[in-house]
């Protein structure tokens, strides 16, 4: 490959144990994105999307094989040292926002910076500082009930933009959204993954947001396939 991966996983397998049955998601799979990429995945439901982006993440553990976030195996982390590297390295966004209700805009995109330490004041700066960038400077002190559902959704982006992650991880981020906010929130990822030079694996279901990708994988029967975007 000619640039560096970020995030990468080589022969990586997954398993559920029903019973005395094997439930076999996925098998000696391999996958990476350098800077600035972007990736699709699609499938079926219960194909295990959901699954693989959550062990790219750090947040499942593999039967087998390795993942590599920034040069640093995840199996040769302890949990705590895990979830440093997520914090630093990783944002996510999901297709329910997932952001703490009982916090203001701008408390809950602070939040990671305060996981990492980083001082109140500093965090409040560069919070305010995103929740402009992405529209929403006159709604830093709204609760998510207050917002409606595309200013959530890019209330959780700016959250997993804070920290200027590797990579962005987005489960159906668009999923929950009408056609146009969904355009909307997906030119926002564009944008950020542009200037700042993120990574984006992106879950979807929907062909219009795959194509926006540089790169398209379809996981069907636990291989991932990859395919020219449309």
């Amino acid at each position: 490959m000619n640039k560096a991966s970020v995030l990468s996983c080589e022969n990586l397998t997954k398993f559920f144990k029903d019973g005395q049955r094997k439930i076999q998601i996925f098998e000696a799979l391999n996958f990476s994105i350098a800077a600035g990429e972007t990736a699709a995945i699609m499938g079926a439901s219960g194909s295990g999307k959901s699954t693989l982006l959550h062990l790219l993440g750090g947040l499942d553990i593999p039967n087998a094989g390795e993942i590599t976030i920034q040069n640093k195996k995840l199996s040769k982390l302890s949990n705590k040292q895990r979830g440093k590297l997520r914090n630093q390295h990783l944002g996510f966004v999901y297709q329910f926002h997932h952001l703490l209700p009982e916090f203001s805009a701008l408390e809950n995109v602070m939040m990671p910076l305060l996981i990492g330490n980083m001082p109140k004041r500093e965090a409040r700066k560069k919070a305010q500082a995103i929740l402009e960038q992405v529209g929403l400077a006159d709604r830093v002190t709204h609760r998510p009930a207050q917002l409606s559902g595309g200013e959530r959704q890019r209330t959780a982006i700016a959250r997993a933009m804070v920290t200027r992650p590797a990579c962005i991880l987005a489960d159906e981020p668009t999923g929950n959204l009408d056609e146009n906010t969904a355009a909307a929130v997906m030119e926002l990822f564009i944008q950020l993954k542009e200037q700042y030079n993120t990574a984006l694996i992106l879950v979807t279901h929907d062909q219009k947001v795959a194509n926006q990708m540089n790169n398209q994988y379809l996981l069907k029967q636990g291989v991932l396939i990859k395919s020219s975007p449309n």
